[in-house]
């Protein structure tokens, strides 16, 4: 299997598994979704470039992961990110791929089209060894 396949489907199960997470959102999708209520959260973009050496096949994957949420302030969303960020740290195992490493590379909280609407982005840098 690709990494982006693998660690797409590793990091939807990651932030699904965490109940602190799943209960401050109505819902987390793999990709935008067609309908939703905010809060919720979007694995979006998952972009792979190569990471390996001589006998080693490596990637090094940029995962976005969004948080929306509506009203006059962010103020919930500095609590789901942190949620965020502490599954991605523990990202578990991925099928025929070993995590060497997943870190924050930046984040942004912006007001969105919508009104009163919030978006908070993190992208994910997750470095993944052939297992």
């Amino acid at each position: 299997m690709s990494a982006e396949v693998a660690v797409r489907g590793a990091v939807v199960a990651a932030l699904r598994g965490d109940a602190v997470l799943m209960a401050g959102v109505n819902g987390l999708f793999d990709g935008a979704p067609g309908r939703a209520s905010a809060p919720y959260g979007v694995v979006g973009d998952c972009i792979a470039l190569d990471w390996g050496a001589k006998d080693v096949e490596g990637r090094e994957l940029t995962v976005a992961v969004s948080v929306f949420d509506v009203g006059e302030a962010p103020a919930r969303l500095g609590g789901l990110l942190e949620r965020v960020d502490a599954a991605m740290r523990a990202l578990g195992p991925v099928e025929g791929w070993r995590v060497v490493g997943a870190r924050l590379v930046r984040s942004r909280v912006a007001r969105t089209a919508a009104r009163d609407g919030w978006q908070a982005l993190a992208d994910y840098r997750v470095r993944v060894v052939r297992a």
